[in-house]
């Protein structure tokens, strides 16, 4: 994957051409989703689609005459910093407010992208439309803000935007609940198999304390490395990286400390590990309702998915430890 400081602009407006064109596609399926629902906001997505359209015809004019009539095979997820947006409009009768959220986030996305190109572009005529296609691309923004508002009820909706919360979700949220889990779940085999191999508390504490800080190390540099946000909104990934890792190695900490327990202590390997469990308890019973909570995960599916795989590799952790 090429970074986007890297591209040529014959490179950023084949991106443009693609994007739009794609766009469109997506508003036209959303159109056709609405259409005996909510006849009026169908007719909306036929416009956006139709004013997607022109842009790429707009792009496609300016490129043809720099350029020549040969796009280049490049999309956007080619280039490092895209969002990989789940494909719902493969999903049939999707909420209007599902929607809303998903229209929010591909135009502000989309504005970004145009802003850094038109910063990044030396050609006076390539730098104006693609400032003129960020402005647009804002006007959309505030377009899929007022899908709902004449539908659903106040109540239905959020106060705030939407679309800023799902950003902020993005920088801070999901890269720290990434870390959570990996820190949480991960560290359960090695700490667990150690403390049923050895009966000692303090090697235990020992082995969990590398495992920790070592995945707190790994996934903190694997997310920093991952995006570097200038066109997803996600933030500094320093930052990011910095949350990750710091979640990772605290998920394994909490289940780690209790091993601080003496082995002078009657029982102390007992009493340990039975501390130990009942944070590992709170720990994937809360990283269940963080995801049910911010990354539109159904709570019991989050519990299916979180709760049983950290019992497995714990019962794994024991097995291999008590062999």
């Amino acid at each position: 994957m090429k970074s986007f400081a890297d591209l040529t602009e014959r490179e950023v407006l084949a991106v443009a051409i693609s994007a739009e064109e794609e766009d469109s596609r997506i508003y036209m399926t959303f159109a056709e989703d609405l259409a005996e629902r909510y006849p009026e906001s169908a007719k909306l997505f036929e416009q956006m689609a139709e004013e997607e359209r022109t842009h790429r015809h707009m792009l496609l004019e300016l490129y043809e005459k720099r350029f020549g009539p040969h796009l280049p095979p490049i999309r956007r997820d080619d280039v490092k910093g895209f969002l990989r947006r789940r494909p719902i409009w493969l999903t049939k009768n999707l909420s209007l407010d599902a929607i809303r959220k998903e229209v929010g986030t591909m135009e502000f996305q989309a504005e970004r992208f145009y802003v850094k190109a038109a910063e990044q572009a030396k050609d006076v005529n390539v730098r104006r439309l693609l400032g003129d296609l960020a402005e647009a691309e804002r006007g959309h923004e505030k377009t899929a803000a007022k899908l709902t508002d004449e539908i659903l009820k106040p109540d239905v909706r959020a106060e705030e935007d939407e679309t800023r919360r799902r950003m902020f979700v993005l920088q801070y949220v999901q890269p720290g609940l990434a870390g959570l889990m990996d820190g949480s779940v991960s560290t359960l085999a090695p700490l667990f198999a150690a403390a049923f191999a050895t009966h000692q508390n303090f090697q235990t504490f020992l082995v969990g304390l590398a495992a920790s800080i070592g995945a707190g190390i790994s996934m903190g540099f694997a997310e920093a490395l991952s995006d570097d946000g200038s066109l997803t909104g996600r933030g500094s990934p320093w930052l990011r990286g910095l949350t990750c890792g710091l979640m990772t190695a605290l998920g394994g900490l909490g289940h780690t400390m209790p091993y601080l327990v003496p082995d002078s202590w009657n029982n102390a390997f007992w009493i340990a590990t039975a501390i130990a469990g009942v944070v590992v308890f709170f720990e994937l019973w809360a990283i269940a309702f963080i995801r049910a909570r911010y990354m539109d995960t159904p709570f019991l599916q989050a519990v299916f998915q979180i709760v049983l795989g950290g019992v497995i590799v714990l019962g794994v952790g024991i097995l291999i430890g008590g062999a």
